[in-house]
């Protein structure tokens, strides 16, 4: 028995269809991410869970029961937003505690919920603050907290991260993190930023215009994705796409003299004359020496970049554009015409029309 489970869900504003189709089943303590750009419909999805739109079709469950048609604090379930919706006259433990309040649940249990909540978030110190004294990150905490005191099945964020800086993103981060691990709790969790993702979920599911365009683990929708849209949403800096041509077992590489040999087990996808686009990740490129392993494609340097942990590289492949991520070492200048080299297995195929994967 799935701990959610959403089932065909579609919802229709007028004549625009914002959901077309939704199915996902999560067992317990999963961490499922919807992800997508703005308008995808991963809010929408997210507010039909929590009983802040109906759907126009469908049903949602949790466990056994549909929970359609609950009014939101009857669903078993609680919601973090990003605005953080704290009551700016109230304590820090009052605004934890709040939901309990409402639920008329005596004070000493509540009391001891509250702080135990504030141990397990590390704000002991903060109970007695009201929040126009917190910082953002102890907002948040707060924010969580209030949706944690009340033990519900499922929790709701929505993009909770979005209003902090990006060294206080990456500690919330963290944060979310420990406290999935120590608590197993199922969670849903809608983001626009895919390192949010990649690095929280166990399950990702990639929307896009109303639908899921890939469900899996993070290592599979990085590896194996399933659609041009996926491959170029995925990954920073994104995946390099390049039209190509097939022609007897390689791959020519348009607008250039570059030719690629056509691994054998993409061959049966990928008939001679056929247009395709090519994806290799910027990270699976390096420089290389003639003699080296691996496929070898000459491009020259326009732009480098020092991020500190690595040198993002752009260069030119004939008339398209690469971008490698390399060694933050690397000695070569602008300008110059260098070799780079992958893994055969790095290379990914994608239908120029469809977008899906070959």
């Amino acid at each position: 028995m799935s701990a959610l489970e959403i089932r065909d869900i579609h919802k229709r504003y007028g004549e625009v269809e914002t959901l077309k189709g939704i199915d996902i089943a999560l067992e317990s303590g999963e961490f499922l991410v919807l992800l997508g750009s703005s308008g995808c419909g991963k809010s929408t999805l997210l507010n039909i869970i929590a009983g802040l739109a109906e759907p126009s079709r469908g049903d949602i469950r949790i466990g056994e029961r549909s929970i359609l048609g609950l009014h939101p604090k009857d669903r078993d379930i609680a919601m973090v937003f990003q605005s953080y919706a704290l009551y700016p006259n109230l304590s820090v433990a009052r605004n934890i505690g709040f939901g309990l309040e409402m639920r008329k649940v005596p004070a000493a249990e509540r009391e001891t919920a509250v702080r135990e909540t504030a141990r397990l978030l590390q704000i002991e110190n903060l109970l007695d603050r009201k929040p126009s004294q917190l910082s953002g990150g102890q907002r948040q905490r707060v924010a969580i907290g209030r949706a944690l005191v009340r033990n519900p099945q499922v929790f709701l964020f929505d993009e909770p991260l979005s209003n902090l800086d990006a060294k206080l993103r990456m500690e919330m981060r963290t944060e979310l993190k420990r406290l999935h691990q120590m608590l197993k709790t199922t969670i849903v969790y809608v983001t626009h930023d895919q390192i949010e993702a990649m690095t929280l979920a166990t399950r990702i599911a990639v929307m896009r215009d109303g639908r899921i365009e890939q469900l899996g683990t993070p290592e599979e929708i990085y590896d194996r994705p399933a659609s041009l849209y996926v491959a170029g949403f995925v990954g920073s800096p994104p995946m390099n796409i390049l039209d190509a041509e097939v022609a007897d077992k390689a791959l020519k590489i348009s607008g250039s003299e570059e030719t690629l040999p056509l691994p054998a087990v993409l061959r049966s996808a990928a008939a001679a004359g056929r247009r395709v686009k090519i994806g290799i990740r910027p990270e699976a490129l390096r420089l290389a020496s003639a003699d080296a392993p691996g496929v070898h494609i000459k491009a020259h340097v326009e732009v480098m970049e020092l991020t500190g942990p690595e040198l993002v590289t752009t260069a030119k492949l004939g008339e398209q554009t690469i971008t490698a991520c390399l060694p933050p070492r690397t000695r070569f200048g602008a300008g110059s015409q260098q070799l780079f080299s992958f893994d055969e297995a790095a290379l990914h195929l994608f239908d120029p029309e469809t977008g899906a994967r070959c």
